[in-house]
Protein backbone atom coordinates (compact mmCIF):
# COMPACT_ATOMS: atom_id res chain seq x y z
CA UNK A 1 0.00 0.00 0.00
CA UNK A 2 1.15 3.33 -0.61
CA UNK A 3 1.76 5.87 1.95
CA UNK A 4 0.04 8.67 0.47
CA UNK A 5 -2.94 6.15 0.71
CA UNK A 6 -2.09 5.21 4.37
CA UNK A 7 -2.01 8.81 5.17
CA UNK A 8 -5.17 8.96 3.44
CA UNK A 9 -7.01 6.54 5.41
CA UNK A 10 -5.42 7.73 9.09
CA UNK A 11 -6.11 10.99 8.58
CA UNK A 12 -9.60 11.36 6.22
CA UNK A 13 -11.52 11.82 9.29
CA UNK A 14 -9.94 14.70 10.86
CA UNK A 15 -9.19 16.49 7.37
CA UNK A 16 -12.88 15.94 7.04
CA UNK A 17 -13.78 17.40 10.39
CA UNK A 18 -11.51 20.54 9.57
CA UNK A 19 -14.25 23.60 8.56
CA UNK A 20 -12.60 26.02 6.50
CA UNK A 21 -11.65 29.41 7.83
CA UNK A 22 -14.55 31.87 8.07
CA UNK A 23 -17.20 29.49 8.06
CA UNK A 24 -18.13 29.97 11.73
CA UNK A 25 -16.70 32.79 14.35
CA UNK A 26 -15.48 29.50 16.41
CA UNK A 27 -12.34 28.88 14.12
CA UNK A 28 -11.68 32.82 13.59
CA UNK A 29 -11.48 33.16 17.44
CA UNK A 30 -9.04 30.50 18.09
CA UNK A 31 -6.82 31.81 14.56
CA UNK A 32 -6.72 34.93 17.07
CA UNK A 33 -5.95 33.75 19.84
CA UNK A 34 -2.54 31.97 18.37
CA UNK A 35 -1.22 34.62 15.68
CA UNK A 36 -2.60 38.02 16.53
CA UNK A 37 0.50 39.74 17.47
CA UNK A 38 -1.00 42.73 19.91
CA UNK A 39 -2.18 39.86 21.88
CA UNK A 40 0.91 37.91 21.77
CA UNK A 41 2.96 41.14 23.01
CA UNK A 42 0.28 41.50 25.82
CA UNK A 43 1.16 38.33 26.92
CA UNK A 44 4.90 38.57 26.70
CA UNK A 45 4.35 41.58 28.95
CA UNK A 46 2.61 40.01 31.48
CA UNK A 47 5.36 37.42 31.76
CA UNK A 48 7.45 39.98 31.89
CA UNK A 49 5.46 41.82 34.84
CA UNK A 50 6.16 38.16 36.42
CA UNK A 51 9.67 38.16 36.47
CA UNK A 52 9.43 41.70 38.02
CA UNK A 53 7.50 40.17 41.50
CA UNK A 54 10.66 38.40 43.29
CA UNK A 55 13.64 41.55 42.33
CA UNK A 56 11.63 43.57 43.49
CA UNK A 57 11.29 42.47 47.31
CA UNK A 58 14.82 41.42 47.12
CA UNK A 59 17.95 43.40 49.07
CA UNK A 60 19.89 44.93 46.86
CA UNK A 61 23.46 43.65 46.05
CA UNK A 62 25.87 44.10 48.29
CA UNK A 63 29.24 46.34 48.03
CA UNK A 64 32.65 45.22 48.62
CA UNK A 65 35.63 47.73 49.20
CA UNK A 66 39.08 47.27 49.63
CA UNK A 67 41.93 49.57 50.58
CA UNK A 68 45.41 49.52 50.31
CA UNK A 69 46.57 51.38 52.78
CA UNK A 70 50.34 52.61 53.16
CA UNK A 71 51.43 51.28 49.95
CA UNK A 72 55.44 52.35 50.47
CA UNK A 73 55.68 50.82 53.71
CA UNK A 74 56.17 54.15 55.32
CA UNK A 75 58.51 54.92 52.44
CA UNK A 76 60.82 51.88 52.71
CA UNK A 77 60.25 50.36 49.82
CA UNK A 78 58.99 51.52 46.07
CA UNK A 79 55.30 50.58 45.64
CA UNK A 80 56.26 48.00 43.32
CA UNK A 81 53.67 45.75 43.97
CA UNK A 82 50.37 46.40 45.03
CA UNK A 83 49.26 42.52 46.81
CA UNK A 84 47.56 43.07 49.80
CA UNK A 85 50.60 41.00 51.33
CA UNK A 86 52.92 43.23 50.42
CA UNK A 87 52.04 46.73 51.12
CA UNK A 88 51.12 48.11 54.89
CA UNK A 89 48.16 47.18 55.37
CA UNK A 90 44.96 45.81 53.40
CA UNK A 91 41.21 46.98 54.77
CA UNK A 92 38.18 45.39 53.35
CA UNK A 93 35.04 46.68 53.75
CA UNK A 94 32.00 44.57 52.54
CA UNK A 95 28.66 46.60 52.52
CA UNK A 96 25.24 45.50 52.72
CA UNK A 97 21.97 48.25 52.27
CA UNK A 98 19.08 47.50 54.06
CA UNK A 99 15.69 49.51 53.59
CA UNK A 100 13.28 50.43 56.69
CA UNK A 101 11.05 47.62 57.28
CA UNK A 102 8.27 46.54 55.37
CA UNK A 103 9.39 48.70 52.71
CA UNK A 104 10.51 45.09 50.68
CA UNK A 105 6.93 43.68 51.16
CA UNK A 106 5.61 46.88 49.78
CA UNK A 107 7.63 46.87 46.70
CA UNK A 108 7.26 43.54 46.03
CA UNK A 109 3.20 43.91 46.97
CA UNK A 110 3.63 47.06 44.16
CA UNK A 111 5.06 44.59 41.41
CA UNK A 112 2.63 42.07 42.11
CA UNK A 113 -0.45 44.64 40.94
CA UNK A 114 1.52 45.93 38.59
CA UNK A 115 0.91 42.10 37.44
CA UNK A 116 -2.27 41.86 38.09
CA UNK A 117 -2.71 44.84 35.49
CA UNK A 118 -0.85 43.42 33.31
CA UNK A 119 -2.88 40.54 33.06
CA UNK A 120 -5.96 42.74 33.02
CA UNK A 121 -4.95 44.37 29.91
CA UNK A 122 -4.15 40.98 28.54
CA UNK A 123 -8.03 39.86 29.14
CA UNK A 124 -9.23 43.30 28.06
CA UNK A 125 -6.98 42.80 24.69
CA UNK A 126 -8.84 39.27 23.92
CA UNK A 127 -11.88 40.58 24.83
CA UNK A 128 -11.72 43.77 22.68
CA UNK A 129 -10.46 41.61 19.90
CA UNK A 130 -13.08 38.68 20.21
CA UNK A 131 -16.03 41.36 20.38
CA UNK A 132 -14.38 43.09 17.27
CA UNK A 133 -13.78 39.36 14.96
CA UNK A 134 -17.71 38.60 16.44
CA UNK A 135 -19.11 41.63 15.18
CA UNK A 136 -17.21 41.77 12.12
CA UNK A 137 -18.43 37.70 11.31
CA UNK A 138 -21.46 38.43 11.97
CA UNK A 139 -21.63 41.75 9.54
CA UNK A 140 -20.03 39.07 6.83
CA UNK A 141 -22.89 36.50 7.47
CA UNK A 142 -25.62 39.95 6.93
CA UNK A 143 -24.05 40.58 3.67
CA UNK A 144 -23.36 37.03 2.15
CA UNK A 145 -27.07 36.80 3.41
CA UNK A 146 -27.99 39.67 1.68
CA UNK A 147 -26.20 38.57 -1.27
CA UNK A 148 -28.15 35.77 -2.21
CA UNK A 149 -31.20 37.42 -1.13
CA UNK A 150 -30.61 39.85 -4.09
CA UNK A 151 -29.26 37.29 -6.29
CA UNK A 152 -32.49 35.01 -5.67
CA UNK A 153 -34.60 38.34 -6.56
CA UNK A 154 -32.61 39.40 -9.11
CA UNK A 155 -33.12 35.51 -10.79
CA UNK A 156 -37.08 36.00 -9.86
CA UNK A 157 -37.15 39.37 -12.06
CA UNK A 158 -35.77 37.82 -14.62
CA UNK A 159 -38.41 35.57 -14.85
CA UNK A 160 -41.26 38.31 -14.84
CA UNK A 161 -39.52 39.95 -17.56
CA UNK A 162 -39.73 37.13 -19.77
CA UNK A 163 -43.01 36.52 -18.38
CA UNK A 164 -43.41 40.53 -19.66
CA UNK A 165 -42.18 39.60 -23.07
CA UNK A 166 -44.57 37.36 -23.60
CA UNK A 167 -47.52 39.23 -22.40
CA UNK A 168 -46.30 42.29 -24.68
CA UNK A 169 -45.80 40.21 -27.52
CA UNK A 170 -49.42 38.59 -27.15
CA UNK A 171 -51.27 42.11 -26.89
CA UNK A 172 -51.64 41.64 -23.36
CA UNK A 173 -48.96 43.90 -21.69
CA UNK A 174 -47.37 47.37 -22.45
CA UNK A 175 -43.70 48.29 -23.07
CA UNK A 176 -43.61 50.14 -20.35
CA UNK A 177 -43.92 46.61 -17.78
CA UNK A 178 -41.18 45.59 -19.60
CA UNK A 179 -38.92 48.42 -19.66
CA UNK A 180 -40.04 48.76 -15.71
CA UNK A 181 -38.60 44.89 -15.28
CA UNK A 182 -35.49 45.76 -16.45
CA UNK A 183 -34.75 48.60 -15.06
CA UNK A 184 -35.99 46.87 -11.67
CA UNK A 185 -33.30 44.47 -12.35
CA UNK A 186 -30.42 46.82 -13.41
CA UNK A 187 -30.93 48.01 -9.90
CA UNK A 188 -30.53 44.98 -8.26
CA UNK A 189 -27.30 44.80 -10.11
CA UNK A 190 -26.35 48.17 -9.00
CA UNK A 191 -27.02 47.01 -5.20
CA UNK A 192 -25.44 43.48 -5.93
CA UNK A 193 -22.28 45.15 -6.19
CA UNK A 194 -22.62 47.65 -3.59
CA UNK A 195 -23.19 44.79 -1.17
CA UNK A 196 -20.31 43.12 -2.46
CA UNK A 197 -17.88 45.05 -2.27
CA UNK A 198 -19.18 46.44 1.56
CA UNK A 199 -18.31 42.54 1.90
CA UNK A 200 -14.92 42.28 0.92
CA UNK A 201 -14.45 45.38 2.83
CA UNK A 202 -15.82 43.21 6.03
CA UNK A 203 -13.21 40.74 5.13
CA UNK A 204 -10.41 42.42 4.87
CA UNK A 205 -11.37 43.77 8.27
CA UNK A 206 -11.40 40.51 9.53
CA UNK A 207 -8.10 39.36 8.14
CA UNK A 208 -6.86 42.54 9.52
CA UNK A 209 -8.01 41.12 12.62
CA UNK A 210 -6.53 37.47 12.69
CA UNK A 211 -2.97 39.23 10.91
CA UNK A 212 -3.43 37.47 7.83
CA UNK A 213 -2.51 39.60 4.34
CA UNK A 214 -5.46 41.56 3.38
CA UNK A 215 -6.60 39.53 0.47
CA UNK A 216 -6.21 35.93 1.64
CA UNK A 217 -9.19 33.59 1.27
CA UNK A 218 -11.90 33.24 3.81
CA UNK A 219 -15.01 30.72 3.41
CA UNK A 220 -18.47 32.14 3.09
CA UNK A 221 -19.82 32.36 7.12
CA UNK A 222 -22.03 29.16 7.34
CA UNK A 223 -23.78 29.89 10.91
CA UNK A 224 -24.41 32.42 13.75
CA UNK A 225 -23.89 31.26 17.12
CA UNK A 226 -27.18 30.73 18.90
CA UNK A 227 -28.64 33.80 21.29
CA UNK A 228 -29.06 32.28 24.77
CA UNK A 229 -31.12 33.31 27.23
CA UNK A 230 -29.73 36.08 29.71
CA UNK A 231 -30.42 36.03 33.06
CA UNK A 232 -31.94 39.22 34.69
CA UNK A 233 -29.88 43.16 34.42
CA UNK A 234 -28.84 42.98 37.94
CA UNK A 235 -27.10 39.13 37.80
CA UNK A 236 -25.54 40.39 34.40
CA UNK A 237 -24.28 43.93 36.36
CA UNK A 238 -22.89 41.52 39.01
CA UNK A 239 -20.83 39.54 36.89
CA UNK A 240 -19.55 42.90 35.11
CA UNK A 241 -18.32 44.21 38.13
CA UNK A 242 -16.57 41.07 39.27
CA UNK A 243 -15.08 39.59 35.83
CA UNK A 244 -14.74 42.95 33.29
CA UNK A 245 -11.14 43.25 32.94
CA UNK A 246 -10.88 46.80 32.15
CA UNK A 247 -12.09 46.83 35.96
CA UNK A 248 -9.62 44.46 36.93
CA UNK A 249 -7.18 46.71 35.59
CA UNK A 250 -8.89 50.27 37.18
CA UNK A 251 -8.78 48.14 40.50
CA UNK A 252 -5.36 46.49 40.32
CA UNK A 253 -4.25 50.96 39.63
CA UNK A 254 -5.88 51.68 42.45
CA UNK A 255 -3.67 48.71 44.01
CA UNK A 256 -0.80 50.38 42.52
CA UNK A 257 -1.62 53.75 43.59
CA UNK A 258 -1.69 52.85 47.04
CA UNK A 259 1.27 50.79 47.76
CA UNK A 260 2.91 53.65 45.86
CA UNK A 261 1.30 56.32 48.83
CA UNK A 262 2.65 53.55 51.75
CA UNK A 263 6.11 53.64 49.72
CA UNK A 264 6.07 57.50 49.84
CA UNK A 265 5.12 57.49 53.77
CA UNK A 266 7.91 55.01 54.41
CA UNK A 267 10.46 57.78 52.66
CA UNK A 268 9.89 59.20 56.44
CA UNK A 269 12.37 56.58 58.06
CA UNK A 270 15.78 56.03 57.07
CA UNK A 271 17.47 53.29 55.24
CA UNK A 272 20.20 51.48 56.54
CA UNK A 273 23.70 50.16 55.68
CA UNK A 274 25.69 47.39 57.36
CA UNK A 275 29.22 46.64 56.69
CA UNK A 276 32.10 44.81 58.44
CA UNK A 277 35.47 45.85 57.47
CA UNK A 278 38.74 43.64 58.38
CA UNK A 279 42.41 45.30 58.24
CA UNK A 280 44.90 42.74 57.21
CA UNK A 281 48.81 43.39 57.70
CA UNK A 282 50.77 41.10 56.02
CA UNK A 283 49.31 37.86 55.69
CA UNK A 284 47.22 38.23 58.66
CA UNK A 285 43.89 39.95 59.27
CA UNK A 286 44.73 41.58 62.75
CA UNK A 287 41.59 43.60 63.44
CA UNK A 288 37.82 43.59 63.08
CA UNK A 289 35.63 47.31 62.19
CA UNK A 290 31.80 47.36 62.22
CA UNK A 291 29.71 50.02 60.61
CA UNK A 292 26.43 51.12 60.12
CA UNK A 293 24.87 54.14 58.12
CA UNK A 294 22.09 56.04 57.33
CA UNK A 295 20.23 58.64 55.57
CA UNK A 296 18.68 61.41 58.10
CA UNK A 297 15.16 62.57 55.99
CA UNK A 298 15.27 66.09 56.53
CA UNK A 299 13.97 67.19 53.30
CA UNK A 300 9.89 66.51 55.04
CA UNK A 301 8.53 69.23 52.90
CA UNK A 302 9.72 67.49 49.49
CA UNK A 303 8.61 64.67 51.59
CA UNK A 304 5.09 65.84 52.50
CA UNK A 305 4.42 66.98 48.83
CA UNK A 306 5.16 63.12 47.84
CA UNK A 307 3.61 61.92 50.32
CA UNK A 308 0.35 64.17 49.12
CA UNK A 309 0.63 63.41 45.31
CA UNK A 310 0.19 59.88 45.81
CA UNK A 311 -2.52 60.58 48.46
CA UNK A 312 -4.14 62.38 45.46
CA UNK A 313 -3.59 59.48 42.76
CA UNK A 314 -5.18 57.11 44.85
CA UNK A 315 -8.24 59.69 45.24
CA UNK A 316 -8.14 59.98 40.85
CA UNK A 317 -7.70 56.24 40.29
CA UNK A 318 -11.06 55.30 42.09
CA UNK A 319 -12.59 57.79 40.02
CA UNK A 320 -11.66 57.03 37.48
CA UNK A 321 -12.71 53.02 38.34
CA UNK A 322 -16.15 54.41 39.53
CA UNK A 323 -16.68 56.61 36.25
CA UNK A 324 -15.64 53.41 34.23
CA UNK A 325 -17.83 51.31 35.98
CA UNK A 326 -21.12 53.90 35.23
CA UNK A 327 -20.04 53.92 31.49
CA UNK A 328 -19.50 50.00 31.11
CA UNK A 329 -23.08 49.24 33.52
CA UNK A 330 -25.16 51.90 30.77
CA UNK A 331 -23.47 50.26 28.00
CA UNK A 332 -24.31 46.83 29.62
CA UNK A 333 -28.08 48.37 29.85
CA UNK A 334 -28.24 49.89 26.31
CA UNK A 335 -26.98 46.11 24.91
CA UNK A 336 -29.48 43.81 26.85
CA UNK A 337 -32.27 46.25 25.70
CA UNK A 338 -30.75 46.04 21.50
CA UNK A 339 -30.59 42.31 22.36
CA UNK A 340 -34.17 41.53 23.50
CA UNK A 341 -36.03 43.81 21.22
CA UNK A 342 -33.38 42.24 17.75
CA UNK A 343 -34.92 39.24 19.26
CA UNK A 344 -38.90 39.99 19.76
CA UNK A 345 -38.33 42.02 15.96
CA UNK A 346 -36.80 38.58 14.44
CA UNK A 347 -39.60 36.84 15.79
CA UNK A 348 -42.65 38.73 14.67
CA UNK A 349 -40.58 39.15 10.96
CA UNK A 350 -40.49 35.17 11.04
CA UNK A 351 -44.10 34.54 12.47
CA UNK A 352 -45.72 37.26 10.68
CA UNK A 353 -44.20 39.68 8.05
CA UNK A 354 -43.05 36.97 5.87
CA UNK A 355 -46.20 35.01 5.92
CA UNK A 356 -48.14 37.83 4.89
CA UNK A 357 -45.64 39.26 2.25
CA UNK A 358 -45.79 35.68 0.64
CA UNK A 359 -49.25 35.92 0.78
CA UNK A 360 -49.88 39.13 -0.58
CA UNK A 361 -47.35 38.28 -3.47
CA UNK A 362 -49.14 35.28 -4.25
CA UNK A 363 -52.48 37.36 -4.42
CA UNK A 364 -51.09 40.18 -6.49
CA UNK A 365 -49.31 37.64 -9.11
CA UNK A 366 -52.29 35.63 -9.49
CA UNK A 367 -54.38 38.92 -9.89
CA UNK A 368 -51.48 40.17 -12.53
CA UNK A 369 -51.99 37.22 -14.50
CA UNK A 370 -55.69 37.43 -14.53
CA UNK A 371 -55.07 41.57 -15.41
CA UNK A 372 -56.76 42.78 -12.40
CA UNK A 373 -54.26 45.09 -11.00
CA UNK A 374 -51.06 46.34 -12.96
CA UNK A 375 -47.21 45.46 -13.03
CA UNK A 376 -46.27 48.38 -10.52
CA UNK A 377 -48.65 46.71 -7.99
CA UNK A 378 -46.99 42.92 -8.25
CA UNK A 379 -43.46 45.29 -8.38
CA UNK A 380 -44.32 46.34 -5.05
CA UNK A 381 -45.38 43.11 -3.12
CA UNK A 382 -42.07 41.35 -4.56
CA UNK A 383 -40.21 44.75 -3.02
CA UNK A 384 -41.86 44.11 0.44
CA UNK A 385 -41.08 40.62 0.50
CA UNK A 386 -36.81 41.73 0.32
CA UNK A 387 -37.47 44.09 2.47
CA UNK A 388 -38.77 42.07 5.09
CA UNK A 389 -36.39 38.91 4.58
CA UNK A 390 -33.26 41.79 4.77
CA UNK A 391 -35.26 42.94 7.72
CA UNK A 392 -34.98 39.25 9.11
CA UNK A 393 -31.42 39.52 8.60
CA UNK A 394 -30.69 42.51 10.14
CA UNK A 395 -32.31 41.38 13.50
CA UNK A 396 -30.20 38.74 13.22
CA UNK A 397 -27.39 40.93 13.14
CA UNK A 398 -28.25 43.47 15.77
CA UNK A 399 -28.90 40.42 18.26
CA UNK A 400 -25.56 38.94 16.98
CA UNK A 401 -23.83 42.60 17.78
CA UNK A 402 -25.37 43.08 20.73
CA UNK A 403 -24.63 39.59 22.19
CA UNK A 404 -21.00 40.31 21.31
CA UNK A 405 -20.95 44.02 23.44
CA UNK A 406 -22.25 41.74 26.49
CA UNK A 407 -19.70 39.00 26.05
CA UNK A 408 -17.05 42.05 25.99
CA UNK A 409 -18.51 43.77 29.14
CA UNK A 410 -18.51 40.58 31.11
CA UNK A 411 -15.23 39.34 29.79
CA UNK A 412 -16.75 36.07 28.82
CA UNK A 413 -18.82 34.02 26.66
CA UNK A 414 -22.39 33.65 27.37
Amino acid sequence: MKLTTIFFLLFSPILATARPLGSDVAGLLDYAREHNPELSAMRYEADAASLRVAPAGALPDPVLRTELMDITNQGSNKPASLLPSQVGGTRYLLMQSVPWFGRRDLQSELAQAQLTQAKGQTSATWADLSGKIKSAYAMDYYLSGSIRLTRETLDLMNSLEQVMQTRYANGLGTQQEVIRAQVEQTDLHAELIELENEQHHVQVNLNTLLARPAMAQLAQPETLRPIPLLPDYASLAEKLRARNPQLQVAASRINEAEKRRDLAYKNRYPGFTLGVAPTQSGSTVKSWDLMVEFNIPLQQESRRSQESEAEAMVVASAARQQTLINQMLSQLSISVSGLDAARRTEALVANRLLPQTGLTYQSALTAYQNGRVDFATLLDAQRQILKVRRQQLKSKLEAQLRLSEIESLLGEEL
